[in-house]
């Protein structure tokens, strides 16, 4: 049997009301991303791909359409089915981190592990923080490290129950551009180092160019597709 792609969009419309508009944010659009692929999403702002990563996480509804993870519909469940989903299969790494300031570096990697039940949380976020490079930092609180310091946390936490699909909206958004780079390179190891699926948003051609494909969306349609050849 066939694996189902990591994610499927079939025929997905997100519109929102403005006042006495409606706005249409995403037009129709049709996407399939397979396992272990690394694609970027990007487009200017206003352009609709943040919202489409919102849509792939089941954190909003569409308006028409269909997303797909794993197989999975999302029209179909629940917010407790979501939720679920999220906790086991799905991590996110943003652009303003997400940290919790009063848990420490470990405490913060920990939580999502003891959220899934997985066993041995602590020696897995351990493991991870030193993989990041912050094995001697889990201690400390998030207001004691480094904006780039904040986001290979972030980064050692998505990664934590080693989940099918990431999602990374823009983040190096708020690191200088040495530090965005090293995150993203250590971003795309442990991708491929655990074969997950990573779908990140951008409006930065460089960080782009990393993925090996790039979707292009303007005001909401996909308007071109860039794939490097393997």
């Amino acid at each position: 049997m066939n694996e189902p792609p990591r994610i499927e969009c079939q025929g997905v419309v997100k519109r929102l009301t403005s006042g006495e508009r409606e706005l249409t944010i995403l037009d129709g659009i049709d996407l399939r991303i397979d396992a272990a692929e690394f694609v970027a999403i990007l487009g200017p702002s206003g352009s609709g791909k943040s919202t489409l990563l919102g849509l792939m996480a089941g954190l909003d509804r569409t308006s028409e359409g269909s997303v797909r993870v794993d197989g999975e519909a999302l029209e179909t469940m629940n917010e407790d089915q979501l939720a679920i989903l999220r906790r086991h299969k799905v991590g996110f790494v943003f652009q303003s981190f997400q940290l919790l300031s009063n848990l420490t570096a470990r405490e913060n990697v920990v939580l999502p592990l003891d959220l899934a039940g997985i066993p041995g949380a602590r020696d897995r976020a351990d493991e991870l923080l030193l993989k990041v490079g912050l094995g001697e930092r889990g201690h400390h609180y998030p207001s004691q490290l480094s904006g780039g310091e904040r986001q290979r946390v972030a980064i050692a936490r998505a990664f934590g129950p080693r989940p099918i699909l990431l999602l990374a909206d823009e983040p190096t958004g708020n690191l200088d551009r040495d530090t965005g780079l090293e995150a993203l390179d250590l971003l795309a190891s442990l991708r491929e180092e655990m074969g997950t699926t990573l779908v990140l948003v951008t409006h930065d051609q460089e960080i782009a160019g990393r993925a090996k494909r790039r979707i292009h969306i303007d005001r909401g349609r996909i308007a071109r597709e860039e794939r490097d050849d393997a």
